[in-house]
């Protein structure tokens, strides 16, 4: 039974990794995503793989694993939050160096690694986003990459296409705090051509899961 706190959120959010609590208490508003394939119980309800909603005034049990986002309603002002979010964070550019993502409103915090799970926080300031599409993730050679991702606050839609381009559009999900979109990835994890896209300012958690005989980057 463990419970570990990221930093990634610093100041702004709280972010806990559960492994093995048959019940945790939960008190405030709280998003909860369960990373097992062991469902999560919730009043006589439950929360399956990879599948996100918001608690509060609850206990849940049989918690294998689940990531969970804390004090993202506390925060009465959400543009005055996102200010400050974009002096602290670095824009994706910066850090990442990819040409689809020069010139965006986009920042993200440190990434982290728990064991074959990798945990970001993404800011989208801008609307349109324009993030552009994409499918590879040429840092994970071995088949079997998973990645998902959960709104923390605005609105968003996450968009799949046919092609590298928004006019081939086939499935479109929105997204709203508190929600996972369903996996995109096959059983070799090849993705179709998707992307992010803001509706309001959005701030979502991106959650890396890396196949066996896969190393996290340095």
């Amino acid at each position: 039974m463990s419970i570990n706190s990221l930093t990634i959120g610093d100041p702004f959010f709280k972010i806990r990794i559960l492994r093995d609590e048959q019940t945790f208490r939960i008190d405030q508003k709280t998003i909860v995503l369960n990373l097992s394939d062991t469902p999560i119980l919730v009043e006589h309800q439950s929360l399956g793989a990879l599948q996100s909603v918001i608690l509060a005034d609850i206990q849940m049990e049989n918690i294998e694993h689940a990531v969970i986002v804390e004090d993202f309603a506390s925060h009465e002002d959400e543009a005055a939050l996102m200010r400050r979010i974009r002096d602290t964070w670095p824009s994706a550019f910066d850090v990442r160096g990819e040409e689809r993502l020069r010139g965006i409103e986009h920042y993200m915090s440190p990434k982290v690694w728990v064991g074959q799970f990798g945990f970001t926080i993404y800011h989208s300031a801008s609307i349109p986003l324009n993030v552009g599409l994409h499918k590879d993730h040429a840092f994970c050679p071995v088949p079997g990459f998973r990645e998902v991702h959960t709104q923390i606050m605005g609105f968003g839609k996450m968009q799949q296409c046919r092609e590298k381009d928004i006019a081939t559009l086939y499935l479109e999900e929105p997204m709203a705090p508190g929600t996972t979109h369903r996996p995109m990835y096959d059983a070799e994890g090849n993705y179709p051509w998707h992307q992010f896209e803001t509706i309001t300012p959005s701030v979502f958690m991106a959650v890396e899961m890396l196949p066996d005989g896969a190393t996290p980057p340095a």
